[in-house]
């Protein structure tokens, strides 16, 4: 101090030049004087420090500002709070909302790999403490601290650390937890209110790195995205205008006046490959191309199992070697489009064949609903002959221009299919299958079939014969008739004997009333008893009528005696051998053996019924 200089000039110069304690402690002055220079100079000190700790902090934010990739970003802040706070160990734990924990994510100073790993569920530990109450903490002796609670594997990854003082805080991002950053040492420490808070500050810096770099990483993940998916959309463009250029093609064929084949062609010509069309009930309507013997096994194969309708309507598939393409309108399926030749099919091809597909199902749809159209006229022209409705010779006019005359010769037909065939498709396939002109239609239920000729039996039998594939149909018919106005009485006849055959156990079989022997007296509307006798011995008749002879009694009397020769043989007074030598020829005139016990049944009744007319 100068002579004569005051006191307290000396103590404002000693501060001012930014003095010791030391110092200020030589200047002789009174003692409050010295003590307020003395705080004077810790304040300064303490905003030094502070003015340091932000220029750091404003350092690290430009450090960290310049990062971009976020791992980068998080090993970067467990450096810089291992630097600032002068620790052994800093390190990271992010929030798992779904785990509804924290984890470990990066560290600074760290050795343990179980401790590199270990999850703190919210409320356990410290860190559980910090994740939970979204406050600071720490503890200058973890092991020691009872303000959080203990677990066993929080524990023990402390301790495989090494770790005894830890301060934790939250990283916060407006009101949302991001996770803690930690502080921590290998021997115990009593951390300072001035490192906490430094820690805080650094946290909340780290939190709005992050924030950052997980927003430029989804925007840059976007940025992608969006580049991707603009060429995704460019390629789809591509691809819909060419599909739409082969559907304006399909089109312009189809408005020329051309079908399934045009279609069929312009698509294989499109693709360079093979096309086919099968409709719904597996019959190939058009194809183009050259097809190979291993492609059509590949083909049959597709049509044997054409389930294709109710997995992928409207979507290709691939089936083996093949692609297919369910033709669906209404959610009725109508047939399927098979491709061969086309091993990858690009996405523009793929949206081609579905185009055809559409077309396609549009012009089988156009076609079912003239069939449908055509089937309504001839279902209602039935029902007319059914019913007797309108005047005789429209009914007669009307079955005219379908071909068939009612004036001449027919048999009516009463088809039942499984219930779960489709009467629709039956009704096609007699129509398919008919050898001669005839009305086909849904009545009642069952599909009815008025057809030109003189032989129900036939009719009836090639029918069910020939629409096996259907389920195996049962048919009942009637005829022959030449009369229109007996159309009620021979479809009711036919639907009795359908009834009958059903109730035989007969499904799948087809026959006319005369075909059932004595059951088609009771089916019959006008029981013929003496036609019956006839079919069943009319040759025994005969033969006794030309030769003089009785074979009838012989027969009768064999009934009569149980079945037994020589019995019969007592009551007629012949001989037994000459009995056995009449049943002989009774069982070649009949051309069946007396042993079949039906035959018996049938010539036993009709021996009866021949009693009964001669009586």
């Amino acid at each position: 101090m100068s002579t004569g200089e005051h006191p307290s000039t000396a103590l404002l110069r000693v501060l001012a030049s930014g003095g010791t304690a030391a110092q200020v402690a030589a200047i002789y002055a009174p003692s409050e004087l010295r003590d307020l220079a003395h705080q004077i100079q810790a304040s300064v000190a303490v905003h030094s420090r502070r003015e340091r700790e932000l220029e750091v902090l404003f350092d690290t934010a430009r450090d960290l500002a310049a990062l971009r990739d976020p791992d980068e970003v998080l090993d970067a802040i467990v450096r810089r709070a291992r630097v600032l706070l002068s620790t052994d160990v800093a390190y990271l734990t992010l929030f798992d909302p779904e785990a509804g924990d924290t984890y470990v994510r990066a560290t600074s100073g760290s050795h343990s790999p179980a401790f590199q790993s270990v999850r703190v569920p919210l409320g356990d530990g410290l860190g559980g403490l910090v994740a939970s109450s979204r406050r600071t903490y720490w503890t200058p002796n973890y092991f020691v601290d009872d303000r959080f609670r203990h677990t066993t594997s929080i524990s023990s990854a402390v301790a495989d650390e090494g770790l005894v003082a830890v301060c934790g805080t939250p990283l916060m991002v407006k009101e949302e937890f991001v996770g803690v950053l930690f502080a921590a040492e290998r021997s115990e420490r009593a951390f300072q209110h001035d490192e906490v808070s430094l820690l805080m500050s650094f946290a909340a810096l780290a939190a709005l790195t992050i924030a950052q770099a997980s927003v430029l990483r989804d925007t840059q993940s976007a940025l992608k995205a969006l580049s991707e998916a603009h060429e995704t959309v460019r390629q789809r463009t591509e691809d819909v205008e060419r599909a739409a250029a082969a559907h304006d093609r399909f089109l312009e064929a189809l408005l020329a006046g051309g079908g399934l084949d045009d279609v069929t062609r312009a698509l294989g010509e499109l693709l360079g490959g093979w096309v086919a069309l099968v409709d719904v009930e597996g019959r190939r309507r058009s194809m183009f191309g050259d097809i190979t013997a291993a492609e059509q096994d590949a083909l049959d194969e597709v049509l044997v199992a054409d389930t294709l309708a109710e997995r992928h309507p409207g979507r290709l598939t691939k089936i083996n070697s093949v692609h297919t393409v369910a033709l669906v309108a209404g959610g009725d399926p109508l047939g399927t489009l098979v491709f061969g030749g086309i091993p990858d099919p690009d996405p523009g091809d793929t949206r081609t064949m579905e185009r055809a597909a559409v077309v396609s199902a549009l012009v089988l749809l156009f076609e079912r609903e003239k069939v449908e159209s055509e089937q309504q006229v001839l279902a209602d022209l039935v029902s007319d002959l059914i019913a007797h409705r309108g005047e005789r010779p429209d009914r007669l006019r009307a079955a005219r221009s379908h071909g068939l005359r009612l004036d001449q010769p027919f048999c009516v037909a009463v088809i039942r299919a499984p219930r779960e065939t489709r009467r629709r498709s039956v009704v096609l396939a007699v129509h398919s299958v008919l050898d001669a002109p005839g009305l086909v239609a849904e009545h009642d239920g069952d599909v009815v079939a008025v057809v030109q000729g003189a032989d129900p039996t036939r009719l009836a039998r090639s029918l069910a014969s020939r629409l096996t594939p259907h389920g195996g149909v049962t048919v009942g018919s009637s005829g022959p008739i030449d009369d229109v106005d007996r159309v009620r009485e021979a479809h009711a006849e036919a639907s009795r004997t359908l009834e009958a055959l059903l109730a035989l156990g007969r499904e799948g079989s087809g026959a006319a009333v005369s075909d059932l022997g004595f059951a088609g007296l009771i089916v019959g509307a006008e029981p013929d008893v003496r036609a019956y006798v006839r079919s069943v011995i009319g040759p025994l008749l005969d033969y006794d009528r030309s030769r003089g002879t009785d074979l009838v009694a012989t027969l009768e009397s064999y009934f009569a005696s149980g079945g037994s020769p020589r019995r019969a043989a007592a009551a007629l007074h012949v001989h037994p051998n000459t009995v056995f030598e009449r049943l002989e020829r009774i069982g070649a005139l009949l051309r069946r053996d007396l042993a079949d016990a039906e035959l018996a049944l049938e010539v036993q009744l009709a021996l009866r019924l021949r009693r009964l007319i001669v009586e």
